[in-house]
């Protein structure tokens, strides 16, 4: 980790001393030192083959963990520099500078430790050259040759679906299932990880005739540390049921409810302790008959066979052959080109990597999304193959060793995305916005040349689906990814590797970024300088019970850059709460998603001069944001989305030129001269996402979005709309031609809007309409003078009036590859299922009527 401490401290730094800022200015020398004294480890540090060879050495061990500590208080001082400077600029007029001086004890303190620093640095780097036999003269700039791989495949370039070798696992599965008659079938996968036993039950669960056979399904993770409770309400999750306040004794009657006179299938996955109490009195409580089915994933027989899986029945996975191991690979190392490996002198050296996976498909799929990212020459991928050989001399598990190395290749800034996943437990399904909102707080994300740090942090996302080490959940319709998690395997990487670098811990002592759960203990946080982020990583549909002496904590964290809270309940008021949040003067990204119940934000919160991201989406409270979220000239993204008591955002939003993500805005009426208009949306031009919230025609004015030339994606949503006018007026809103992405919900016309036309958005890529009045498109949706559509992914969902032939659907949209249509019975044209190709076109089909 501490090349990524490195690059992350020098570009803030070479940002900072371009600024000009006073206090920076006053210790300029000591930064300039320091930048060129990190500079030069950045180049021992760039020898990642020289670096491998001695990690187990105690030696660098220490030397790194000390220069990382070093770097981590110059950040510290260098953002504390910040805040004085401020402070001083706003005392720096008239008689205020005479009743508060200049900060001498801070200027003294700050001079004085700077120094001590740049020594203990020059000190580290001599012994690292010479431990490294690097000779101290040699400085080579590599930040320009790791800075490139941002641009490289900063986007999904493959299927993440992708199965190969498994069809005759799943086929076999399959017809067990289809024989299922009395009592419950119990079916095992066993086998050791990273083997495929859950992408086998995953392919199964979602197949369709599986679907169709099944009147119910319910997918549960068993992690290691799971409670009874805890399965059961997994289960009545997957059946719709929150199970709020139940007991378990509740909970196994509410099953029993749900599935009694069904077919229905149960998946267990990843099961590993022998004593299953716990399930025998959930099997107890089951159903019996009708078929029903479940299957356990295990990678111990003895468990699958106390869970009532008879030999017969269960199902050891085979290591994938040569043929498919090397095709698996070539689906992600040769993405770009379709799988297709184009230069001859690279198969030679990719066998021989891949026939080191010795067909575990975690292995094959880590090592492939490695090479994605390495330049096509064989002497990188010669040297990549010597490195694994070297890796699995020290540890003889494949996929262990795959793993390790595609973390010491990845890209610095990447290794602290990475590392974030260990603050979250066991089987957690992650959000990718909240993921990215991280990195961006605190300044993982790199920063350049003017470019959106919301796409920059996507691509940082992107990064790691690319290479295999993150997995992913859901996506939309448009193939977007929404949620994530990580294998178990990698999850064990990420955890050693983070407690190794204090990066975070399991016990959350002395550690800079911690989890947010019920669990969470005062004593992780008393005095905790350390600490930098903090995050709410409660499993999805849970809530956080927080205690008072605990949430009273958390303002004495004064480093903390990010503070999400979200999904949370406070035992004391949460107005109390947030007054004291106001000190924590670095805060970049505050998420209070989801709390209850918030109503106000306090004017303490005026403090945060620094926030980037505030979110305070599901608030149902919050009844108007304060007049001071204008000065938060920093700010990135605001998402208030799902806040129903919010009537309208304060005047002055125009003023927030930085803006890229606004979600869930609600523009005030004339008679409303308080709240902001939709007017002042022309100031924001470096918005990408916007999220409108409209009710009544008087909201809306003519041309305010056609300035918007950054934006993407552009969601419009009439939900409690009322007023004859607004229909009309929605007709002049028109959205600017680069539009990428457009939603529709609640739309109350009968006639889509006339600007919904592909000479109007030429470059217009996905459209979803969601519920409504829609019954026909406008003609100008048809085209004119043969103008057709470029859009690939369509979404139509509970449209009960629309009508559409698909035959001219086709005709006017050749780029179509996905339609999603669901509860649209009027749409009897369109196909029912899946049909494959079809005129060049995929229609994946969620059809009922």
């Amino acid at each position: 980790m501490a090349d990524a401490v490195v690059q992350i401290f020098l570009e803030r730094l070479l940002i900072t001393l371009t600024e000009q800022t006073g206090y920076v200015n006053e210790f300029r020398d000591q930064f300039e030192r320091l930048q060129s004294e990190l500079q030069f480890m950045q180049s021992f540090l760039a020898d990642a083959d020289r670096l491998k060879r001695k990690r187990n050495s105690q030696t660098l061990r220490t030397f790194m963990a000390e220069l990382r500590e070093l770097i981590y208080e110059a950040e510290d001082i260098l953002a504390d520099c910040h805040l004085q400077s401020r402070d001083e600029d706003q005392l720096s007029n008239g008689w205020l500078t005479f009743l508060y001086p200049p900060n001498i004890s801070f200027r003294y303190q700050t001079g004085k430790r700077l120094r001590e620093i740049n020594d203990k640095i020059t000190y580290i780097k001599q012994n690292v050259a010479s431990f490294l036999n690097v000779p101290l003269f040699t400085r080579t700039d590599t930040m320009d040759a790791r800075n490139d791989q941002m641009s490289r495949w900063s986007c999904p370039v493959y299927d993440h679906t992708l199965v190969v070798g498994l069809e005759g696992d799943t086929r076999k599965i399959k017809d067990w299932l289809f024989e299922a008659e009395e009592g419950i079938l119990a079916i095992g996968v066993v086998g050791m990880g990273g083997l495929g036993k859950t992408t086998i039950a995953q392919k199964v669960f979602n197949d369709r005739e599986i679907e169709n056979w099944f009147e119910r399904r319910m997918w549960v993770s068993v992690s290691q540390t799971f409670t009874e409770e805890q399965i059961m309400r997994s289960m009545l999750r997957n059946l719709g049921d929150a199970s709020a306040g139940d007991d378990r004794g509740e909970l196994l009657r509410k099953i029993n409810q749900y599935l009694l006179g069904k077919r229905y299938l149960i998946v267990m996955d990843d099961v590993w302790g022998e004593d299953l109490a716990w399930w025998r009195r959930i099997y107890e409580g089951l159903p019996k008959g009708k078929g029903s089915s479940i299957i356990i994933t295990t990678r111990n027989g003895k468990v699958s066979q106390k869970m009532g899986v008879k030999k017969a029945r269960m199902h050891f996975p085979k290591f994938l052959s040569e043929d498919d191991s090397w095709l698996l690979f070539r689906k992600i190392a040769f993405a770009a080109t379709e799988g297709e490996c184009q230069h001859p002198s690279l198969e030679g050296v990719g066998k021989e990597i891949v026939e080191k996976c010795k067909g575990l498909p975690l292995a094959i799929k880590a090592v492939g999304g490695m090479m994605l990212y390495k330049p096509p020459t064989y002497n990188e991928w010669r040297r990549t193959a010597d490195n694994f050989r070297d890796e699995l001399a020290e540890n003889d598990d494949s996929v262990m060793a795959s793993l390790q190395l595609s973390y010491d290749e990845l890209p610095p800034y990447l290794k602290s995305c990475f590392l974030s996943f260990s603050v979250y437990p066991e089987d957690c399904v992650i959000r990718k916005e909240q993921l990215v909102y991280w990195w961006i707080g605190e300044g993982f994300v790199p920063q350049r040349n003017g470019r959106s740090s919301i796409e920059a942090g996507e691509d940082c996302f992107s990064g790691l689906t690319n290479r295999c080490l993150v997995e992913v959940v859901d996506k939309a319709y448009n193939k977007m990814i929404s949620t994530c998690k990580i294998h178990d395997m990698v999850r064990d990487l990420v955890i050693r590797v983070a407690e190794e670098d204090a990066f975070s811990k399991p016990n959350g002592l002395n550690c800079r970024h911690l989890g947010v759960t019920s669990d969470v203990e005062s004593k992780q946080l008393i005095s905790n300088l350390k600490l930098r982020a903090l995050m709410s990583t409660t499993k999805t549909a849970e809530v956080n019970n927080i205690a008072s002496n605990l949430a009273t904590k958390f303002s004495e964290c004064r480093y903390l850059r990010v503070l999400d809270i979200s999904r949370s309940i406070f035992e004391l008021p949460l107005k109390g709460l947030l007054s004291q949040t106001g000190s924590l003067q670095h805060l970049s990204y505050l998420c209070l998603s989801n709390t209850h119940p918030l109503i106000h934000l306090p004017p303490s919160l005026k403090k945060l001069k620094n926030l980037q991201i505030l979110d305070v989406s599901y608030c149902q409270n919050l009844k108007m944001l304060p007049s001071y979220v204008q000065s938060f000239i920093q700010l990135r993204a605001l998402d208030v989305t799902h806040c129903g008591s919010l009537q309208y955002l304060p005047k002055g939003f125009g003023k927030l030129l930085n803006l890229e993500v606004l979600l869930g805005f609600r523009p005030a009426r004339s008679s409303q001269p308080e709240g902001c208009r939709i007017s002042e949306l022309k100031n924001l031009t470096r918005l990408r996402k916007l999220g409108l919230q409209l009710t009544c025609g008087d909201e809306i004015e003519e041309d305010a979005l056609v300035n918007l030339r950054e934006l993407q994606f552009l969601s419009i949503s009439c939900f409690d709309s009322h007023g004859s006018d607004l229909v009309a007026k929605i007709d002049e809103l028109y959205p600017p031609e680069q539009l990428d992405e457009l939603s529709l919900n609640f739309y109350p016309g009968k006639t889509s809007p006339v600007w919904l036309n592909p000479a109007s958005l030429p470059m217009l890529r996905y459209l979803s309409v969601c519920s409504g009045n829609l019954s026909k498109m406008h003609d100008s949706f048809w085209g004119e003078n043969n103008t057709v559509w470029k859009i690939e992914a369509l979404l139509f969902e509970s449209l009960s009036d629309l009508g559409i032939e698909w035959t001219r659907l086709q005709g006017v949209m050749p780029s179509l590859h996905i339609v999603n249509a669901s509860w649209c019975p009027e749409l009897d044209s369109f196909p029912i299922e899946d049909v494959g190709f079809r005129g060049g076109v995929w229609i994946k089909e969620e059809h009922s009527r």
